[in-house]
């Protein structure tokens, strides 16, 4: 019975993408400009690989479609999440994500993307865009238009260990100098709203999506920060950050020993400093900073020895 699953990482170029990622967690990247590491991913534009036990090479969309009982049976016709890590050396579009009702016709039977991030890390002052002004659809579109882009976008200033839920419909965009970890849904549908004029080696300006990121964006904006909560298990701090409709986010900070007793169909589980050991019935797994796993349906039971940081969620 397979307790863990280690997944390998992919990693995408951006433009706005640096070498964080490396200095930070020692991947191996692509490039200078590498902005994303697909951390637990079943998307077809980056579809993690498993490392360790009788499934090793396979593709987690294939573990999926054909060892379900890995998943406790969960229904639906894809992966439902995806982890990435974010290095934002400079500014991302500002964008906008569409729900699932509007990503299924819109965008070839496509999940919408709802989303959420922890940051790990950011420059001082540091902010990130975090919803808008505008208070109907119509000053919306105007305001967009005539390139009132400060008048409408809403920053926020943020701190290392800060959380944000990010809905369908929200407009949002990381700044410069940013580390994220984010949970999302298994999508990769966005809409560029403004892109700062920027041009790429070619000289060619990104397409902008106006047309569709007008008709997605919620009006007025429905921004809130999300509440979160924390316990005390023993040596370690459990805080609860998100239990949305999606998924749920905690994070797990470990100073000796840990034992999680599992209710959840299975967990994503990413290792953002630190290094121990988990342990279940059956397996016993060394991980480390930049380290990422899936507690199967199989384990009743997991133990983490160290001291060790994870973000950690489930459907």
């Amino acid at each position: 019975m397979v307790e863990l699953l280690k997944l390998k990482p992919i990693f995408q170029e951006r433009i706005w993408g640096g070498t964080t990622l490396r200095d930070s967690f020692g991947y191996e990247i692509p490039s200078e400009q590498t902005g994303e590491c697909w951390a637990i991913s079943a998307h077809p534009n980056g579809n993690c690989t498993v490392e360790n036990g009788p499934f090793a090479g396979k593709e987690l969309s294939w573990l999926w479609e054909n060892q379900r009982d890995l998943f406790q049976q969960m229904e639906g016709d894809r992966f439902p999440l995806l982890t990435k890590i974010l290095d934002a050396k400079a500014d991302l579009s500002v964008q906008v994500h569409p729900n699932d009702e509007y990503a299924k016709v819109n965008e070839n039977g496509e999940l919408g993307k709802t989303e959420c991030w922890y940051i790990i890390d950011c420059k001082e002052d540091a902010e990130m865009i975090f919803g808008h002004h505008a208070q109907t659809k119509e000053q919306f579109v105007q305001m967009i238009h005539s390139g009132r882009w400060d008048d409408l976008l809403r920053r926020v200033k943020i701190k290392p260990g800060d959380f944000f839920y990010v809905p369908s419909g929200t407009l949002h965009a990381l700044c410069e100098g940013t580390l994220v970890l984010e949970t999302q849904q298994s999508s990769d549908t966005t809409y560029r709203v403004y892109d700062y004029d920027r041009v790429d080696a070619n000289g060619q300006t990104r397409e902008l999506h106006l047309d569709k990121a007008i008709e997605v964006t919620t009006v007025p904006d429905q921004v809130n920060h999300s509440e979160h909560r924390t316990i005390q298990e023993g040596t370690a701090t459990i805080t609860t950050f998100a239990e949305e409709e999606y998924f749920s986010v905690y994070k797990w900070t470990v100073q000796d020993t840990y034992t999680y007793n599992r209710k959840a169909p299975f967990l994503l589980c990413s290792v953002i400093s630190g290094q121990g050991v988990v342990k279940t019935n059956g397996e016993t797994l060394s991980i480390k900073k930049g380290d990422h796993f899936i507690l199967t349906a199989n384990a009743e039971q997991l133990t983490i020895e160290g001291t060790i940081e994870l973000i950690v969620s489930h459907p």
